[in-house]
């Protein structure tokens, strides 16, 4: 079985990230590490992770909020919380934040590397409800109750960035940072013509009206719930 996994490595530390994005990628495994919450907010919608490698003790919002923002957005996904934070209601709060594993610094990389191949073993999509909206990242299907679309890679992004964003909410700076690295739309009118092409495909499939709204001098919400997929 294949166990080289997508990870994205959340940790302030600039040395203990280097070092471990250096040890995981070793392994094998591809890796994208960043440093807070809003950092990765820029990142997970152009890579499609297979796990998440979370510190708890993070600037601005931390780790166990992030985890349970991740989780409800991505059931699919795995989440490792490492910490210094050994406690048992430490423990018991990591995992209630949806932590598949957790560990406790100081661990090694050996450790981390274990629970990863134990992760990736029983990691298995799991099936949506006939009424969810969902978002396979990799085929870049929408799927609803009402119908089956394909979005256009930069479609896929954004929404994929909505899926996963703090209240799903992007300001209009971090959606035509978005639309640069996936096209040459990079402009806040090419924006707001691929917002009403996201709009539209949504309602097709069957995403009750408001599917996306504005945030007036700031940017756009999305309010239909969207679970992503990475499943072929």
């Amino acid at each position: 079985m294949d166990t080289r996994l997508n990870i994205i490595l959340v940790e302030d530390n600039d040395d203990l990230r280097e070092a471990t994005s250096e040890a995981l990628q070793a392994m094998g495994h591809q890796v994208r590490a960043v440093d807070c919450a809003e950092a990765l907010d820029d990142e997970i919608g152009l890579f499609v992770a297979d796990v998440l490698v979370l510190d708890l003790n993070l600037p601005g919002e931390d780790g166990l909020s992030l985890g349970r923002r991740l989780r409800a957005a991505n059931p699919d996904v795995g989440i490792i919380m490492v910490t210094a934070r050994n406690k048992v209601q430490d423990i018991t709060a990591g995992y209630g934040s949806g932590a598949d594993i957790y560990l406790t610094k100081p661990s090694t990389s050996e450790e981390l590397g274990a629970a990863l191949q134990a992760l990736a073993r029983r990691l298995r999509p799991r099936a949506a409800p006939s009424s969810q909206i969902t978002l396979n990242q990799l085929t870049r299907q929408l799927n609803g109750p009402l119908a089956q679309i394909d979005l256009s890679q930069h479609e896929c992004i954004l929404l994929a960035a909505f899926a996963q964003a703090h209240d799903n909410c992007l300001e209009n700076w971090q959606l035509i940072e978005l639309s640069a690295k996936a096209s040459d739309a990079a402009t806040k009118a090419a924006l707001e013509v691929q917002i009403v092409r996201l709009r539209k495909k949504l309602e097709h499939v069957g995403a009750p009206h408001p599917t996306i709204k504005v945030i007036r001098g700031t940017g756009y919400q999305l309010c239909a719930a969207v679970e992503l997929r990475k499943s072929p």
